[in-house]
Formats: structure tokens, sequence, C-alpha cells
């Protein structure tokens, strides 16, 4: 018997996403910057696991913070 399919725990990997952010020094404001928002909201959003980053978004944050996707992705 198969086991059931991964599924991406969203507020795990938004707590993760802050550990790391904080972990490496960042203020949101900078990580803002980098990923050419007008506005932190994208990043709050994804800290409390509202909403994931896109794919592209996803790759810059883990060059940025020297981690791999899987790294940052917490699954169930």
């Amino acid at each position: 018997m198969l086991a059931a399919n991964p599924t991406i725990n969203m507020t795990a990997t938004g707590a993760n996403i802050k550990a790391l952010i904080r972990t490496r020094g960042l203020k949101v404001a900078e990580v803002q910057n980098i990923l050419g928002f007008n506005t932190p909201q994208a990043i709050f959003k994804w800290m409390r696991g509202d909403a994931m980053p896109s794919i592209d978004n996803m790759v810059i944050l883990a060059h940025l913070l020297d981690v791999t996707i899987d790294e940052i992705i917490i699954v169930n």
C-alpha cells in the first residue's frame, strides 16, 4: 500500500522561512528589496504560512539564505 502523498506544511515552512531570515541576520526590508517587491506583505504572508513563495522566488530565497529549497520547505 502506498503512503499518502506528501504535502507542504505551510505553517511550519513559514516559521522556517522566518527563522532562516533571522538566523542570517537579514531584515524583512532587505529581503523585500532583493526580491524587488514594493511592499513586504508577501514576505510576511510566507512567514505566517498564509502563502508560499513562487518557485522563482523560492530559488532566490534559497540562494539568499544559503540553503537548498528542500531545507526551506517542511513536508508532512
